[in-house]
Order: C-alpha cells, then sequence, then structure tokens
C-alpha cells in the first residue's frame, strides 16, 4: 500500500497568496502539524519545468519537508486529465511527499479557466483526473485530493467523493462549504459526516476551525479524526500545538502554555528574513500586515503592531521596527 500519511492529525492548508513556503517554515517549526500542501501549481496545456514546481514548493529540495521535518505534498490543478498526468509524473521525478489534487479553489478566474470547484459540477471528469494522475505516479507516491461540497450547491457532493475514491486516491480533504458560500461561515460539518456514510476513502475535515474548541467540536461531528487548518492557523500559530497536546493528554501527556507573543515576535522575524529572500521589496511591508491581520483576532499585541506598522511600506523602516522588538 503506498504511504499515505493517514497518521497525520493535522494538516496545514494551502492559501493561494498567503501560506506560502516561507509561512509553512515558521508555523511548522511551533508544532503540532503533521503534513503540509503547498498552494497550487496550475497545469495547461504544457509540461512544466522543474523549476516551476520548485518555486511553488521549494521544499522538493529538502525531501519534500520543511525546515521543521514536516512532509508537504504539492498541488496540482487543471481540468485536462493528460495534461495533468503528464506533469504528474515530471513532478514525480522530484520525490514529493505526495501529490494532491485541487478541486476545491473558488476563486473566479480560476472557476473560469475550468479549474478548482468548478469541476465538481462534472464527477466524472474529476474521477478522471484522479485515475489519470494515480496511473502517471509511482505507487509509492500517495495521490490525494481536496474538494469543497460542490460549486453552487452540494447536490454532487457525493457523486464527487465517490467518483474520487474509485479512482484510486489514498485520502479526501473536504473543505465543508460550497463555492457559493466562499468562506462565510459556518462550515458544514455534517455534510462531511454524511460523506462518510457512503465513502469509505480516509477523509480530512477543513473549515471554520479557529480554536481548539471547533477542532473538538468538528472531530465529533464530521467523525474525522483528521483535520485541515489554514486560517485558524495563520491567526494561532499554535492551534496545531494545542491539539496534539490535547490528544496527548488524554492519553497521559502534559499540556504546555500556549504559544506566547513574544515566540510570535520571533515567527515574525524569521518570517521577514524569509520574505526578503522571495518578495520584491515594495510587497515585503503588505505580506507581513497580512500575517499581522489575522494574528490580531489571538493576540491584542498584534492590534497595537498593526497599528504602529500600518502606514510603513519602507522596508528598512520594518527592519527597525523589528529589531526594536527583539530588544524590548
Amino acid at each position: 500500500m503506498p504511504m499515505s500519511h493517514l497518521g497525520a492529525r493535522v494538516l496545514l492548508a494551502p492559501m493561494e497568496g498567503l501560506l506560502d513556503h516561507t509561512l509553512r517554515d515558521v508555523l511548522t517549526r511551533v508544532g503540532g502539524v503533521d503534513l503540509c500542501v503547498s498552494e497550487f501549481i496550475r497545469v495547461t496545456n504544457t509540461v512544466l519545468p522543474r523549476r516551476a514546481f520548485i518555486r511553488v514548493a521549494p521544499e522538493l529540495l529538502n525531501n519534500s519537508c520543511t525546515v521543521a521535518g514536516v512532509p508537504v505534498r504539492v498541488q496540482l490543478l487543471g481540468s485536462d486529465p493528460d495534461y495533468l498526468a503528464a506533469n504528474a509524473a515530471a513532478l514525480a521525478e522530484l520525490q514529493p511527499a505526495g501529490i494532491d489534487l485541487n478541486f476545491g479553489c473558488p476563486a473566479k478566474t480560476v472557476n473560469q479557466h475550468r479549474g478548482g470547484a468548478v469541476l465538481l459540477d462534472e464527477p466524472e471528469l474529476v474521477g478522471q483526473i484522479v485515475a489519470a494522475v494515480r496511473r502517471a505516479v509511482p505507487a509509492h507516491i500517495p495521490v490525494s485530493a481536496k474538494m469543497r461540497l460542490g460549486f453552487n450547491d452540494d447536490s454532487r457532493a457525493e457523486d464527487c467523493a465517490l467518483a474520487i475514491e474509485a479512482a484510486g486516491a489514498s485520502d479526501l480533504v473536504v473543505h465543508a462549504r460550497t463555492k457559493a458560500h466562499g468562506y462565510r461561515p459556518p462550515a458544514y460539518w455534517d455534510r462531511i459526516a454524511d460523506l462518510r456514510q457512503r465513502v469509505r476513502l480516509p477523509m480530512v475535515a477543513n473549515g471554520e476551525i479557529w480554536t481548539l474548541a471547533d477542532a473538538l467540536r468538528c472531530r465529533e461531528v464530521t467523525g474525522c479524526d483528521r483535520l485541515m487548518i489554514g486560517r485558524g492557523m495563520v491567526a494561532d500559530p499554535g492551534l496545531a500545538l494545542a491539539i496534539t497536546q490535547h490528544d496527548a493528554l488524554t492519553q497521559g501527556g502534559a499540556m504546555q502554555s500556549a504559544v506566547a507573543w513574544t515566540q510570535i515576535l520571533g515567527l515574525m522575524r524569521l518570517f521577514w528574513q524569509g520574505i526578503a529572500l522571495r518578495v520584491a521589496p515594495r510587497h515585503r511591508a503588505g505580506r507581513l500586515k497580512q500575517w499581522l491581520n489575522y494574528l490580531r483576532r489571538v493576540y491584542p499585541e498584534a492590534q497595537e503592531a498593526f497599528d504602529q506598522l500600518r502606514l510603513l511600506h519602507d522596508p528598512e523602516k520594518i527592519d527597525q521596527w523589528l529589531a526594536a522588538q527583539a530588544v524590548g
């Protein structure tokens, strides 16, 4: 049986334009994350060069792991089974920890080009894509999929999940909303429970997991032991650790304190160093403020930091601000 990381209990979700290689590196250093999925690599009518895969997932040069040693699956997005299979075969030569297929992206530009969630109206095509990629990839490399409940409604959710299962996927992440729902709460976790009644494929629940209480309730409602978390981890970098520590407590482990703001500042400095290597100077401040905007949900100090940095755009001034925090 191919390696599928079925023991991974907390997965870090991709977030296009935010949760990229740099933030994966930072967040997985905190602990608690068992597996990551990269942002999508768009496949059209060509076979991409090696550098295109490495640009999105530089972890491929590190045994497909983050610096902290957390495996990273690389996600492909497209609608042509043959080209997706050809690109998956090319990607497989780089020995990724797995290949994931995107049937969940709600972005209008992606959907207009027959990518992401729009394919959920075509369960047969979804199955053809998964089957083609599975055939093209060596058996030891897992091929997984991520889907929403549907495009405009969830009437074909079961059909899509069954097609993914029949095509030989190793496991399935379900974001418990349709494309039409976007990211508006709530997430319809009960529909994941419905899917689990029909599909034996190992399933991962995703959507609206912001706190430990959310994680426990999601597990209870869906019946899934495994969770994928995106925005909740960006807002609270200690969330995966809190979940794994809770699980350890039930087995006699010891609970540690939450991630302190001083640790968050250290992570911010690491993040800033990372984006300085990969992001143009004029965009760097925006990336840091984007993360701070999420951190404000959990850390009052992040609101104060956001206010101080709001009008700063010069990377040198942000360097000085971060250095001052270290001294303080």
